[in-house]
């Protein structure tokens, strides 16, 4: 009798027949019914056979394939047939627990096309597997409803994706397939407790308001300063750009490295940077007019009160020099257009200070593209094994009650005692922390 090299005790092996690329093993279940599966009467008989091709998980980098003979019964009282149900094998599919279980969990870390050839799968059968496993994850994660919420956008497979964070822990809580209203709103209709959402922060993307406004009124929207001070270095970068086309060869030589030394603040400059921006703007003063322009908005920043913020933003805005006016005009635009909700960082200073790990989170996810679905890269980003940032209940102290032993009413404790253990608390998860994810990703871990 061939050895159960299957590691399952269910099944009876007969047989093993081994090439190149697979293990054929041919076997039958130990055990086997002993009532009627639809009336539950005891008295059934054999009613024939079938062999069933089980797929397993692979062993040895071969393939393997579990050839079961299963039987058929009929029962005498209610007269219906029925086949023995197989152990350790899934519900839907020919295929044991474990492995649909592993096609899951691999199918986040690596493309259909190559899981499918390696456990000799159809890659429409993995993509269902792993639509399951989603749907399963959907189901038993929960993540914590933020109280600064986060929405911004994420670029992968050559698309903007609304992604949804949470601001305090710097982790993503959700990523949507689009950046639409029907779909931020989609989102929003079907998260409990969408009322615990006290601040938003986002970019100044209409269809995120409109959603916010309407499904989560309670909630306060902040513009992200970061998106806001981002329209000023542009403005000084349209008007470098220009500067520099209609100069000669030799003299945008004498601007090397321009755009570096003009985007930064004053107060960060060295001193041969200092030297070089005063040359400049000694030579060029449409340069000095766009950077004291973009510096001055920037102080705008360092207001400690939304009162002296506006009044500094209104003095600006009136100060503009008309050589620089058309270039700042978007910006102006959108200051006017989005006044509360911008102003609103300086009573609620919230920001989405993750930037610098969604830009990594980006970049990594890019890399990966080639070969992934979104909904793979979905689920890479939310549930990747490790990534989550989870704060687990409190230690509790437990006592052992005195117990009457009958001595006299003396109460003793017993040696040894065991109890019915308590419903777990669970613990709260934040999401995905997107630091430690885009390190799990850049080291191979998922």
């Amino acid at each position: 009798m061939p050895r159960n090299i299957l590691n399952l005790p269910s099944y009876t092996i007969a047989s093993i027949e081994e090439d190149d690329h697979d293990y054929h093993i041919w076997a039958g279940a130990t055990k086997h019914p002993s009532a009627c599966q639809h009336c539950g009467h005891r008295e059934i008989v054999g009613f024939g056979r079938r062999e069933q091709l089980i797929r397993d998980l692979p062993m040895h980098g071969k393939r393997v394939g579990i050839y079961v003979d299963t039987r058929r019964y009929r029962c005498r009282q209610c007269g219906k047939t029925f086949y023995e149900r197989l152990p350790d094998v899934d519900e839907k599919r020919l295929m044991t627990a474990r492995l649909v279980d592993w096609v899951g969990k691999q199918a986040i870390k690596r493309p259909f096309a190559h899981l499918a050839d390696e456990v000799g799968l159809a890659e429409n059968t993995v993509k269902n597997v792993f639509r399951d496993y989603i749907n399963e994850l959907e189901r038993t994660v929960c993540f914590e409803v933020p109280k600064w919420m986060g929405i911004d956008e994420i670029h992968i497979i050559k698309k903007p994706r609304c992604i949804i964070s949470n601001i305090e822990h710097n982790t993503a809580v959700e990523v949507l397939r689009d950046r639409t209203k029907k779909t931020v709103m989609g989102h929003f209709q079907t998260m409990q407790g969408r009322e615990k959402v006290q601040y938003v922060a986002m970019d100044m993307w209409n269809p995120y308001r409109e959603a916010v406004e309407a499904l989560m009124p309670q909630a306060t929207i902040v513009i992200d300063k970061f998106h806001v001070v981002r329209m000023a270095n542009e403005a000084l970068d349209t008007i470098r750009k220009a500067q520099r086309a209609e100069l000669t060869t030799k003299e945008r030589r004498g601007l090397m490295h321009d755009r570096f030394v003009l985007l930064k603040r004053r107060n960060e400059l060295t001193d041969k940077e200092y030297l070089k921006l005063s040359g400049w703007t000694a030579n060029y003063p449409m340069l000095e007019a766009a950077y004291d322009a973009k510096e001055a908005f920037y102080g705008i920043w360092d207001m400690d009160t939304r009162a002296d913020a506006e009044r500094a933003y209104a003095i600006w805005r009136d100060n503009l020099v008309p050589e620089v006016r058309e270039a700042f005009y978007p910006l102006v635009r959108a200051m006017d257009n989005w006044h509360p909700h911008i102003f609103a960082y300086f009573d609620h200073a919230i920001t989405n200070a993750y930037t610098e790990s969604l830009n990594n989170l980006i970049r990594v996810m890019n890399r990966l593209g080639r070969g992934y679905s979104f909904e793979a890269l979905r689920v890479k980003i939310l549930f990747s094994e490790g990534a989550h940032k989870v704060k687990r209940p409190n230690f509790k102290r437990k006592r052992q009650p005195p117990q009457d032993t009958g001595f006299g009413g003396v109460m003793m404790r017993k040696s040894i005692s065991f109890t019915r253990p308590e419903p777990e608390e669970k613990g709260v998860n934040y999401g995905a922390d997107l630091s430690t994810l885009v390190k799990l990703i850049e080291d191979g871990a998922i």
